[in-house]
């Protein structure tokens, strides 16, 4: 068995490790290029999302590599992602590719269930290895977040903006090499160490949040690179998911390390009570948090058609009036231009900033006025 699987963001560290240590022969799909994008457009239906077209593309040129198997995530409820595995399927035996679609369903939160999928994967291990092997996974995961987390907080802050994504860049490099977990964390400790000691500048920062669909956040390819864009322009990004969390949230019931996913969930409220799919409530609910938690202004993205953002967009603007806190959504798809992103981007950021330096002066104002005794 030669299996592939689709990207997403930086999972595809924790996927291989996964699936080496089932003792599969691996073939990883190619970083996303302008190809990939051109193969799934050109294959995919017009109107399907972002997402599924660049998984299509990217499956494309794994089985063009030599890969027999195709492993893909399952779900369920009113987002057509619950669709893509057997979507794609039927794309690519349409197209004459001979492979086995292997399609690991959302658990429950058993996690039983949850090992079993994952030891059917391979017959060539025990249950015992199975779960060292998931386990060293979910060990990468984290680190990975770990690098992830700390370039956030110090892309914004660094002068040598070039310096720290060549450290992060580097310290990814080998997580996806070592093989032991000493190894993954002396490489995330070195890294997140050398990124902090770099030297920073004193200009002021804006705070923003990004919320929206995940593959999105977490795929630079889809998003043109968002959050990279907004650190080169001194803001501080809290990207509303990490993958960790979403395996965490949504397969391991929160049980392995501590969630804020009932949070979120209480913060829709009243904005949104109810399921749409997808992550529309998360959306709402992690733009009320970060509006209370007074950060400066909050971008929802997606990709184009995505009903549950769209849902989510529409009870936005109410949050934004209420929470006083301005919001700006952007969808993606294959017409998406990058200097229109960026001057979208560059736009919010000025304006937050003019907002921000205005409220500041406000409340100093406020407190002279407050210190001025009276007749």
């Amino acid at each position: 068995m030669k299996i592939t699987f689709p990207h997403m963001g930086n999972a595809h560290i924790a996927i291989k490790a996964l699936l080496a240590g089932l003792k599969l022969e691996v073939i990883p799909p190619p970083p996303i290029t302008k190809r990939t994008m051109e193969l799934g457009i050109k294959h995919s239906p017009e109107f399907a999302c972002l997402p599924l077209k660049i998984s299509v593309g990217s499956f494309i040129e794994a089985l063009e590599q030599g890969a027999d198997t195709v492993l893909m995530a399952g779900g369920w409820g009113p987002c057509r992602f619950g669709y893509y595995a057997q979507v794609e399927r039927d794309i690519l035996k349409d197209l004459g590719y001979s492979f086995r679609m292997v399609v690991l369903e959302a658990p429950d939160f058993k996690l039983s269930e949850l090992l079993n999928q994952i030891k059917d994967l391979s017959q060539k291990v025990t249950t015992l290895e199975a779960v060292q092997a998931t386990r060293f996974a979910w060990f990468k995961l984290n680190a990975v977040d770990r690098l992830e987390f700390c370039l956030a907080k110090m892309l914004p802050r660094v002068i040598n903006k070039e310096e720290v994504l060549a450290i992060y860049r580097q310290a990814l490099q080998e997580i996806d090499q070592v093989t032991t977990r000493p190894q993954v964390n002396q490489v995330t400790n070195k890294s997140t160490a050398e990124m902090e000691q770099l030297q920073q500048h004193d200009q002021p920062l804006l705070r923003l949040g990004l919320v929206g669909e995940i593959y999105t956040i977490l795929e630079p390819a889809c998003n043109y690179d968002i959050a990279e864009q907004l650190g080169r322009m001194n803001v501080e990004v809290y990207r509303s998911v990490y993958i960790s969390d979403w395996v965490n949230d949504h397969l391991l019931g929160g049980l392995v390390k501590p969630s804020n996913r009932r949070e979120i969930l209480t913060s829709s409220r009243p904005y949104l009570n109810y399921f749409v799919g997808g992550h529309g409530r998360e959306t709402v609910g992690n733009a009320v948090k970060l509006a209370r938690q007074h950060y400066d202004g909050i971008i929802q993205i997606g990709p184009l058609t995505c009903m549950p953002e769209i849902v989510a967009q529409s009870v936005l603007g109410e949050v934004g009036e209420k929470e006083g806190i301005p919001v700006m959504t952007m969808y993606f798809d294959e017409h998406a231009g990058a200097t229109g992103i960026q001057t979208r981007l560059e736009a919010f950021v000025d304006m937050l900033q003019r907002r921000k330096k205005s409220n500041q002066v406000w409340e100093q104002g406020e407190q002279l006025n407050a210190h001025v005794p009276g007749c």
